[in-house]
C-alpha cells in the first residue's frame, strides 16, 4: 500500500489521510450514521451510537494505549547497562537518530527546533555517545507537505553542538519518511566502513524502522548489523481508575500506536 501511495505522488496527502483514519474520526461517524437511523432502524442505530462513544472513550485512554503497544507494535527492550558497557568496546559503530518532526517556527528561540519527539531521541542519542565514545548520526529532512526550511538534520545539528555540546559525525538531510531514513543512512554510513548501527528511535516506532532499515541492506547488498536502542519503552503498568478515563495523553498514544500499526501493514 506506502508503495502505492509513493506511485501515485500522494506522499504530501499522508497528514490528511491519517486525521480521516485515526481517532475520533471513524467513531464520530459511527455517531452520526446511528443518528441518521434512529428513526427508522433503532437497534442498528443505538448500537452505532454505542460503538462510536464506547471508541472515542476507550481511544482516549492509558490502558487503551499501553495495551495496543504491546499487543500490535511489541517494542524490543531498552539496552541494558551491560549493553551500554559493550558498546563502548565496539569498532566500526555508528549511533544514528531518526528524526520526529520540526516545529517552524519557534518565535521563542527566533529559529526552527525539533518536535519533542525529535528532542527525545536526540538527547539519548547523545547521551549513548556519551556513555560509549561512539559518533552521532542523525537521519531526517522535510516531511510531506512540510513548509521549507531548515531540515530537521541541520536542527538537531546545531542543538547538538550548541546546546550538548557534542557535535554529530554525521547528517542526512534528505529523507521524508522512515523508510527513506533507512535507505539514505545506509548509503551515507557504508562508504564510511560502518559496519554496525546502534538505532535509535522509541520503542512503538522501533519494528518498523528495523523493518526499513533490514530492507535498505538488503537491497544495497550491504552487510551491516543494527542493534535496536529503543527509547520511552514502558515497563510493567499498574492500572489505576484514572488510566481508564479519558486523556490528551491517552488520545494521543493511541493514535501513534494505531499509526505505526497501520505502517507496518502497509510496509512503509
Amino acid at each position: 500500500m506506502n508503495e502505492l501511495v509513493l506511485t501515485l505522488g500522494l506522499e504530501s496527502w499522508k497528514p490528511q489521510l491519517a486525521a480521516l483514519l485515526f481517532p475520533p474520526v471513524p467513531f464520530l461517524v459511527l455517531v452520526v450514521a446511528g443518528a441518521r437511523l434512529m428513526f427508522r432502524r433503532r437497534a442498528l442505530a443505538w448500537l452505532l451510537v454505542v460503538l462510536g462513544v464506547a471508541g472515542v472513550w476507550l481511544g482516549s485512554t492509558s490502558v487503551v494505549g499501553s495495551g495496543l503497544t504491546r499487543w500490535l507494535l511489541k517494542p524490543p527492550p531498552a539496552l541494558t547497562e551491560n549493553q551500554v558497557a559493550e558498546l563502548r568496546r565496539a569498532t566500526k559503530t555508528a549511533i544514528v537518530v531518526l528524526g520526529g518532526g520540526r516545529r517552524q517556527p519557534a518565535p521563542e528561540y527566533g529559529v526552527a527546533t525539533l518536535k519533542p519527539t525529535g528532542l527525545e531521541r536526540l538527547r539519548y542519542g547523545l547521551w549513548l555517545s556519551r556513555q560509549t565514545g561512539l559518533p552521532v548520526a542523525f537521519s531526517g529532512g522535510l516531511a510531506p507537505g512540510s513548509d521549507p526550511g531548515a531540515t530537521e538534520a541541520d536542527i538537531a545539528a546545531r542543538i547538538a553542538e550548541r546546546e550538548f555540546a557534542r557535535p554529530l559525525r554525521w547528517t542526512e538531510n534528505e529523507s521524508r519518511d522512515t523508510r527513506e531514513n533507512a535507505i539514505k543512512t545506509v548509503s551515507l554510513l557504508a562508504p564510511q566502513g560502518i559496519g554496525h548501527i546502534v538505532l535509535v528511535t522509541h520503542g512503538y516506532h522501533m519494528r518498523r524502522s528495523l523493518r526499513n532499515f533490514d530492507r535498505a541492506l538488503a537491497a544495497a547488498g550491504v552487510s551491516m548489523r543494527v542493534t535496536a536502542a529503543p527509547m520511552a519503552v514502558q515497563g510493567r503498568f499498574d492500572m489505576t481508575l484514572l488510566d481508564w478515563l479519558p486523556s490528551a495523553s491517552g488520545f494521543g498514544e493511541v493514535r501513534l500506536v494505531l499509526h505505526e500499526w497501520i505502517g507496518l501493514l502497509a510496509g512503509a
